[in-house]
């Protein structure tokens, strides 16, 4: 019997969407029937992660997120994505939520970058705030003794109004806020970066 994908998404939209494209894009299909089977709940109305992360109001995103994840396992879907960092850092309070296996994607993109990459020692971060202060990427890097590197708080700014004033917004991210934040993790020794 064929596998059949579940997707928490909405958060953002446009990253949901992306992940879709992706999705269909790295699959080896020749015709409609090869592709996955997938059920994409695009719950754009559930709160802000990382203001609920650095608040400490984490409550109602818990509740949303485990509503989610069981109506998902009551449509029998055979795995669970969240194509958003930040959620990442609630990812084994929703484990223990479910029978079925949510894709931890932290973990994969940071496999994936070790696996690409030879000499990996220094793994550069671009995140939100969220992601960044709740240590979700620092934890995952440091258990394959790897070093975290993040922006300075000035840096951070550039990277927060990048998501939040321009690509939330659905405006064209400014090049230039995204160019001075990667210079830095660069300069501060980054064998790679992530743009979490």
């Amino acid at each position: 019997m064929k596998k059949r994908l579940g997707v928490i998404g909405g958060m953002g939209s446009e990253a949901t969407s992306y992940y879709f494209e992706e999705l269909v894009k790295h699959t080896a299909a020749e015709k409609d029937q090869d592709h996955i089977d997938t059920i994409i709940f695009n719950h754009a109305s559930i709160v802000d992660r990382t203001k609920a992360i650095l608040t400490g109001e984490v409550d109602t995103l818990i509740e949303q997120l485990t509503k989610d994840v069981r109506m998902l396992e009551q449509l029998e879907v055979d795995n669970i994505a969240i194509p958003c960092n930040t959620s990442h850092y609630f990812y084994d309070i929703l484990q223990e939520k479910t029978n079925v296996p949510i894709i931890h994607m932290v973990k994969e993109t940071i496999k994936h970058a070790v696996n690409q990459f030879e000499g990996v020692r220094k793994i550069g971060v671009l995140a939100t705030t969220g992601t960044i202060q709740s240590g979700v990427y620092k934890k995952e890097i440091e258990e394959l003794g790897l070093e975290t590197v993040i922006p300075s708080p000035s840096r951070q700014e550039d990277v927060m109004s990048l998501i939040y004033d321009d690509i939330k917004k659905g405006k064209p991210g400014e090049y230039e806020k995204f160019e001075r934040a990667y210079d830095e993790l660069v300069d501060k020794g980054s064998d790679v970066v992530i743009l979490a």
